[in-house]
């Protein structure tokens, strides 16, 4: 499986030390990983002009790392979204990332079990996975609530939410409901 992580959390995180850990256990489980580390990246946030769905479709209008993120996610079998938890909601660049993902669906919308959601642009896309640090008041109504903005957030990226781990477990067991999907 061709596996991509992208990093959302700041340098000096305890939870750089787990992505490391997790693509050395799933490299030796025969797994293609990649990591985007996005503290490292220029990417501006979404700006919501539409332009990747009128003026350049698929593609930002603004030349930047957002282009590369677009594009390492949709050839992967799997993107995982690795973040600390920062006021019960996942770094403001994770939440970047995912946003300027918006090209790679299409602006028309479509009926899915009594609901709308954007049309695919590709045929296939990536399965989408969370990799959590909690915060120390972190409790399992911020979980649930994280838990359903993602798994909804993964229906509009016409995929599907695999897992959602947290970093308090051992990251074996991330490992394993990789190799299990």
């Amino acid at each position: 499986m061709d596996i991509l992580i992208l990093n959302g959390s700041p340098s000096g995180s305890r939870l750089n030390g787990q992505i490391a850990e997790l693509k050395s256990l799933l490299e030796k489980t025969a797994h293609a990983v990649r990591e985007l580390t996005l503290r490292d990246m220029k990417y501006s946030p979404c700006r919501g002009c539409f332009g990747c769905w009128v003026k350049t479709p698929g593609r930002c209008i603004f030349r930047d790392d957002g282009d590369i993120l677009c594009s390492q996610a949709i050839h992967s079998d799997m993107v995982i979204l690795a973040s600390p938890l920062r006021m019960g909601y996942p770094s403001a660049l994770t939440k970047n990332a995912l946003d300027r993902m918006i090209p790679l669906i299409h602006p028309y919308l479509e009926g899915i079990d009594n609901e709308a959601h954007h049309m695919k642009r590709y045929d296939r896309y990536p399965l989408l996975g969370l990799l959590l640090e909690k915060e120390a008041d972190t409790d399992q109504d911020d979980m649930d609530i994280v838990h359903e903005i993602f798994r909804r957030a993964a229906i509009n990226l016409r995929s599907a939410m695999q897992f959602v781990a947290y970093t308090d477990k051992p990251i074996e067991e991330v490992c394993n409901a990789i190799n299990h999907s």
